[in-house]
């Protein structure tokens, strides 16, 4: 019972997710050990308003969804939401990452610099080194605050692109 004390109070201070591997080595303990603990936790924060969540390959407390509009109106949070422009860049990173400045603004047809600049200052995307062509552009991901912002375990937990079907006159055999 003392490890689930233990990773409660490290989950309670970490202000991002914390991997069973950083827990495992940080509490010298074998990681099925955490794993097992963290499971406890998740038992004995049930009937609670926190919960501990899976996100960005680690573990982290958050409060329960039901709860989300109460805190939201005591938060007051800042209208700093993401503009029109920076989610379509977003999405073109997270889907098609590692991508360019230039790639973006192919796919966008318009310029994608300053979206691009807000979410850098953000840290929602970040530079992952660069292409290996002429002039050597910088290359574009995600970022584990990309991660956490969207509530998602990993890039792979991204819903599948739908693409509008195109009408087609072949229904003459």
């Amino acid at each position: 019972m003392e490890l689930v004390r233990q990773i409660e109070a490290l989950l309670f201070v970490a202000d991002e997710p914390v991997s069973a591997i950083e827990l495992a080595q940080f509490l010298d303990v074998e990681e099925s050990d955490v794993v097992a603990a963290v499971q406890a936790l998740e038992q004995l924060c049930e009937d609670r308003a926190v919960q501990v969540v899976r996100i960005a390959g680690g573990y982290q407390f958050s409060t329960r969804p039901r709860y989300a509009e109460m805190i939201g109106r005591f938060l007051r949070p800042s209208r700093n939401k993401l503009t029109r422009s920076q989610m379509e860049v977003l999405a073109i990173v997270a889907y098609q990452q590692p991508v360019t400045i230039a790639e973006v603004d192919a796919v966008r047809g318009v310029h994608s610099d300053h979206p691009m600049r807000c979410l850098l200052d953000r840290r929602l995307v970040h530079e992952l080194g660069r292409k290996q062509t002429p002039g050597r552009p910088i290359l574009y991901g995600t970022s584990e605050q990309f991660l956490h912002l969207f509530n998602l375990e990993s890039l792979e937990a991204l819903p599948p692109v739908v693409l509008p079907a195109v009408d087609s006159d072949d229904s003459q055999p």
